[in-house]
């Protein structure tokens, strides 16, 4: 459902919020779930653990959004608390041994959701795009699929915009040519049920304290 406060750009809800209105902090959610849920399947390539990042990351930014200073965009702040949230829980995977079972996770990724909606060619893409280096992967997310400009990406990686270039073509030249019409509205697809969940697990958390 569409409503008066979905339509209100990020500034506005942050100011409600600030002011008191917790509720709006859903309208953020489900504005960047999308996003954040590629971004950390880019890194993580595991669901559950990317659903517990996306949760940590939009408690965090609620804790600090009073921090939040408008020299870049919300949307590129978000990505930085979300990206330090995945290589934290990385590190952490790191030291308990963890990282390749996560990385089998990525490579064979086809969920019982991908089968029963007849999505085998996005899982087919899932594991093109999980088959590349990190750092391209991330470039490729967030241009390519999440229209995020050069400045946007350079800002949330903290690399240069020549990187970003740089990154991005050597991304397209690792993957198939006839892959890239298809990839932008089927691969790390963040369905609704799933949105449902991180929302309403956010705001029990922000309401019980």
């Amino acid at each position: 459902m569409v409503t008066t406060e979905s339509r209100l750009p990020d500034d506005a809800l942050i100011a409600g919020i600030l002011g008191g209105n917790k509720r709006l902090f859903e309208v953020i959610i489900r504005r960047h779930n999308q996003r954040l849920y590629r971004i950390g399947m880019s890194v993580l390539g595991n669901e559950t653990e990317v659903e517990d990042a996306m949760q940590t990351a939009y408690i965090n930014a609620y804790r600090h959004l009073p921090q939040f200073e408008r020299r870049a965009a919300f949307s590129t702040w978000l990505c930085r608390i979300m990206l330090h949230q995945c290589y934290e829980q990385k590190r952490k995977n790191n030291l308990m041994h963890r990282l390749p079972e996560a990385q089998d996770n990525l490579a064979c990724m086809k969920t019982p959701e991908n089968v029963l909606a007849g999505k085998e060619l996005g899982a087919i893409l899932e594991r093109a795009i999980g088959s590349l280096p990190e750092k391209y992967r991330l470039v490729f997310v967030l241009r390519e699929m999440e229209d995020m400009s050069v400045r946007e990406t350079s800002e949330a990686l903290g690399i240069e915009p020549s990187n970003v270039k740089v990154r991005l073509n050597r991304a397209k030249g690792m993957l198939r040519e006839q892959l890239g019409g298809y990839m932008k509205n089927n691969v790390y697809a963040f369905h609704l049920v799933k949105c449902d969940r991180i929302a309403a697990y956010v705001m029990a958390r922000l309401e019980n304290g």
